[in-house]
């Protein structure tokens, strides 16, 4: 009889002791998930090249939402991934610009569409931690920064091919590495190219073909 007493008492007091951790371990948790972090800054599309999206509304929308999480609490996070989630896929059904209709864009959107839904996923786990909270605010903000990126790199390509009229085929470059290739060094090819046609108007007109002759 004694030893069930015993034994009864000892299920209880692990029990009690079983309790106290988790409520000591709660309480740890609680304050960090109320904490506001500094996250990462949100890459915007340049200015110079705004009104060129100025139309497309659901990325606005996007990257005015998105601004929140900048500086946030994991709980703040959460509250508003929901949201976030479904602005995105707003962003990603919408109609965008003809420019951006690209394989290498769309990409850019999958990932922020599959990273938004991770944070989202977060408000159902009960036991979430603040670390795993604050890292995919850090991860979903980076994929909004290259589908940003992205942009400025593809309307840097439109204004670069507006601005030089020359043809890229004919001095064997690509013309999405411009940043690395100078105006200056564009001019020089231009005007041997001009100079090569120039060169050869010459010596196929028909006064030089009469004297070549006699020669």
């Amino acid at each position: 009889m004694k030893q069930i007493i015993y034994l009864l008492l000892s299920v209880i007091l692990f029990s009690c002791g079983n309790n106290k951790k988790e409520t000591v371990s709660t309480l740890q948790e609680t304050p960090k998930l109320s904490i506001p972090v500094k996250h990462i800054t949100v890459e915007g599309v340049k200015a110079i090249y705004e009104p060129e999206i100025e139309d497309w509304q659901e990325l606005k929308t996007v990257s005015t939402f998105l601004k929140k999480f900048e500086k946030v609490s994991p709980n703040e996070a959460l509250s508003n991934a929901l949201e976030l989630r479904d602005l995105v896929i707003s962003l990603k059904d919408s109609v965008k610009p003809e420019i951006f209709d690209t394989p290498p864009f769309e990409t850019r959107i999958n990932v922020l569409h599959n990273e938004v839904l991770r944070l989202a996923d977060l408000t159902f786990i009960p036991a979430i931690t603040s670390e795993e909270v604050n890292l995919q605010v850090d991860k979903t903000i980076a994929a909004f920064s290259t589908v940003n990126s992205k942009i400025n790199s593809i309307l840097a390509k439109k204004r670069f091919e507006e601005e030089i009229d020359i043809d890229f085929a004919f001095i064997g470059i690509d013309s999405t590495q411009m940043d690395s290739i100078s105006k200056k060094s564009i001019n020089l090819k231009r005007l041997e190219r001009d100079s090569i046609k120039e060169q050869e108007l010459i010596n196929n007109s028909p006064e030089n073909q009469d004297f070549l002759k006699k020669e």
